[in-house]
């Protein structure tokens, strides 16, 4: 009966972008949704943005072995993200009426640092979304008995058939269903939860005192790394096409602000949710913690969840995989169709062209991603590496160029290219402080030097307003 359920579930989220295609007409439309969302669906979208794999499968496990201090990154630093984006980028960018973060690059510093950071972006969504692909074969896994490569498979099959038809109107709409699921979905298993355990005391009372321990040790590298745990999201996310998408979609700047601000607080709301859920279900459970600390949750519900509880827990589970996985595809499509192919052959190509042009490139992310998913396991890992990577490299120029009147194009440049290979050369060594803040550092001073050796006075924030 589970099964069926999750076969009829995952066949109306299909139904529903089929549907969702008659509303594309355009490029425009397949990205931004015409940039026509109202309130409730744009607040929906950017909720479910990271509301996937690594808030229910990582974070919660993450959490039982170090207590609120290992999840800053994720729900704090997410919500952070979605807070600051609305606070200092969103109104500069959004009157830009660009169709992509790599358009703002392009706005602010010329073709050659809009293709650089197109470049240093599109990777980085191949582990994103690997990640939700593994989630998601894992949830099929404990229902079936599909190994992990097929149920990766699978798993991309599906969402990028509704992502190749609807773009970004498929899920906005599968979005607020999706978020309606998860939130449901979360009540409904925490109260079971915490009328098992005894009350929600009784729970708290047997969780161990660093499970509540929110603030690091008082010494100078446990604060640096303290810093960089909230920055892997909170900053790492807002020069990303994804995050970027989803509030250019909504159908004015009021509504962009107001969705910003309402994701961030059901985010970290919803998001501390899955954390007590994992620290019930340790106490309740010890046998299933100790055997998979990543499969807890759903292990807990197949074998002690009767099956309405089931169904509405795998259905919110499923839903917030799915969501993010189809933002995760659209994003670097976008990137790839409009900032790499557009400027290099859009004078033989018209709008449907570049249509089908998104459509293929989907395809072509989800086969990457698929086959990275088939090497790599470790979901929070490869979701943290995703938002680490834009960080060092995009995070500096972007905010530069808003805010900064003299930052130049070759400040950008350098600040990319030295950001990441510093980054990466760090990542190789065994440091005390996080590579992600030598590499972030070293992209702050590459765009102050550049922009001093080559200055060039481009808009202000306050021009672009």
């Amino acid at each position: 009966m589970l099964i069926a359920a999750i076969i009829a579930y995952l066949a109306i989220t299909v139904g529903i972008g089929a549907w969702s295609s008659r509303l594309v007409r355009n490029s425009n439309d397949f990205v931004l949704a015409g940039r026509s969302l109202p309130l409730f669906l744009s607040a929906s979208a950017l909720f479910a943005t990271w509301f996937g794999s690594e808030t229910i499968f990582g974070a919660s496990s993450v959490y039982l072995e170090e207590g609120l201090i290992g999840v800053i990154e994720d729900p704090f630093g997410g919500a952070l993200c979605l807070v600051l984006f609305g606070m200092f980028f969103l109104r500069p960018m959004y009157r830009m009426g660009v169709l992509t973060i790599g358009d703002v690059f392009k706005r602010i510093f010329g073709a050659k640092v809009e293709l650089t950071a197109s470049l240093f972006m599109i990777p980085a969504y191949f582990g994103y979304v690997a990640a939700q692909l593994v989630a998601l074969s894992l949830v099929l896994g404990t229902v079936t008995d599909l190994n992990l490569l097929q149920g990766i498979m699978i798993s991309a099959g599906i969402v990028v058939f509704y992502t190749f038809l609807g773009g970004m109107w498929a899920i906005s709409i599968t979005d607020f269903i999706q978020t309606t699921m998860i939130v449901i979905g979360l009540l409904w298993v925490a109260t079971m939860i915490a009328k098992e355990a005894g009350g929600v005391s009784e729970i708290l009372s047997q969780a161990p005192p660093e499970s509540f321990q929110i603030l690091p040790e008082n010494t100078l590298n446990a604060w640096l790394n303290y810093f960089g745990a909230w920055i892997i999201l909170g900053l790492g996310s807002i020069p990303s096409q994804d995050i970027y998408q989803r509030v250019m979609a909504s159908k004015s700047e009021s509504v962009a602000v107001k969705s910003t601000y309402l994701a961030g607080l059901f985010y970290l709301s919803f998001g501390l949710l899955p954390l007590f859920i994992a620290l019930g279900a340790k106490v309740l459970y010890p046998e299933l913690y100790l055997e998979n600390k990543q499969m807890l949750l759903p292990s807990m519900i197949l074998e002690h969840g009767g099956l309405p509880v089931q169904i509405v827990f795998f259905g919110a589970l499923i839903s917030a995989i799915m969501s993010t996985t189809s933002s995760g595809l659209l994003a670097p499509a976008a990137i790839i169709s409009e900032n790499i192919i557009r400027p290099r052959f859009g004078k033989n190509l018209d709008d449907k062209h570049f249509l089908w042009i998104l459509r293929g490139n989907v395809i072509a992310v989800a086969i990457v991603a698929t086959i990275l998913a088939s090497l790599e396991s470790d979901i929070y890992d490869l979701v943290a590496g995703a938002s680490i990577l834009m960080l060092v490299s995009l995070f500096v120029p972007l905010t530069a160029g808003l805010y900064w009147k003299k930052a130049s194009p070759l400040g950008a440049m350098l600040s990319m290219i030295i950001g990441m290979l510093v980054y990466l050369i760090a990542s190789r060594f065994e440091m005390e402080v996080s590579p992600h803040l030598i590499g972030l550092a070293a992209s702050i001073l590459a765009m102050i030097i550049g922009s001093i050796i080559s200055p060039k006075q481009t808009q202000s924030i306050h021009e672009l307003s």
